[in-house]
């Protein structure tokens, strides 16, 4: 049965005792849960997203981030402030000039991920 909202509902009112008890054991503790909404949160702002996007072709300063998305240095390290506080990037200093880069190879499999994901569409 579809319901008005053209979502699939349950046609009899038989619970699946088994189903409902794995998937309740195999869910993580609500801190996690909380955590992951956290994470999810970082990626759904367009400026963080182009920011990541640029640090998943290149290593670069905060003054080539602004050049390149055509935004304020103030603007971009607030940002990066954000970013950096997820854990998703990381930071080096190269004589006066701080280099920032994805975290891990895990943050550019969840861009990559969800690019592919978006093609497939």
């Amino acid at each position: 049965m579809i319901d008005k909202h053209g979502i699939e509902v349950c046609d009899t009112q038989e619970t699946h005792f088994d189903k409902v008890s794995f998937v309740r054991d195999s869910m993580p503790p609500e801190d996690e849960l909380f955590d992951l909404a956290e994470l999810f949160k970082i990626f759904g702002d367009t400026t963080r997203m182009k920011i990541l996007y640029a640090l998943f072709e290149s290593e670069m300063c905060v003054c080539d981030i602004a050049a390149a998305l055509d935004m304020t240095q103030s603007a971009i390290s607030h940002q990066l402030r954000i970013i950096k506080s997820a854990r998703l990037i990381k930071s080096r200093r190269l004589g006066r000039t701080i280099l920032y880069s994805l975290a891990d190879d895990h943050v550019a499999t969840i861009i990559g991920m969800a690019k592919e994901h978006l093609e497939e569409l």
